[in-house]
């Protein structure tokens, strides 16, 4: 295990947490991943016990800013390193994102497509090209600084699944390669 640490946010399914603990395995990544916590029980809670990861399952409270002061307390603990949004629902307070470095994946070339329907939104107004971006985490709806991107184009015969299914791999790939990169700047 690598002297650097990450913490996952995720809601879903976890694939692209995946990604990131098949790197960490193969010693892609000199890191340790100190926990994965999700705001709802799903899959990548799953896949974090899977592998002994420690694993936080916060459910979002009626009072926001109580949630946010759980969510900010709990990493603090961790110490991480980098906060990874990967697949993460839900809006970071301001204060979580100036107390940690983090980055989130998204399935759009931003500036284009912000928002939760990012691939849907890109069928929708007949572009020819989308893609995923890795940024940085800022008190805006995915309005951080780009990290990287990486371009996909869109089929005629795509529908929102198979796009989305093309993008997930693209968005695997870079934010793997973007952890790599940022824990390196951190020796």
């Amino acid at each position: 295990m690598g002297e650097h640490s990450i913490v996952i946010l995720a809601s879903g399914s976890g694939t692209l947490a995946q990604a990131l603990i098949d790197a960490a395995e193969r010693n892609e990544l000199d890191c340790e991943i100190s926990a994965i916590i999700s705001d709802k029980q799903s899959q990548v809670l799953e896949r974090a016990r899977k592998y002994d990861i420690t694993n936080f399952y916060l459910p979002l409270t009626k009072d926001r800013s109580d949630w946010d002061r759980k969510l900010l307390d709990l990493v603090n603990k961790l110490k991480p390193d980098l906060v990874v949004s990967a697949g993460f629902m839900r809006i970071l307070s301001p204060e979580f994102v100036s107390r940690f470095d983090c980055i989130n994946s998204h399935p759009s070339l931003l500036p284009a497509f912000p928002g939760a329907h990012a691939v849907r939104d890109a069928l929708a107004a007949g572009v020819t090209e989308t893609g995923c971006t890795v940024h940085w985490i800022d008190a805006g709806i995915d309005t951080g600084p780009i990290i990287g991107q990486i371009p996909m184009p869109i089929y005629p015969t795509d529908s929102e699944e198979t796009l989305h299914e093309r993008i997930k791999i693209a968005e695997r790939a870079l934010i793997v390669e973007t952890v790599s990169a940022l824990l390196a700047d951190k020796h």
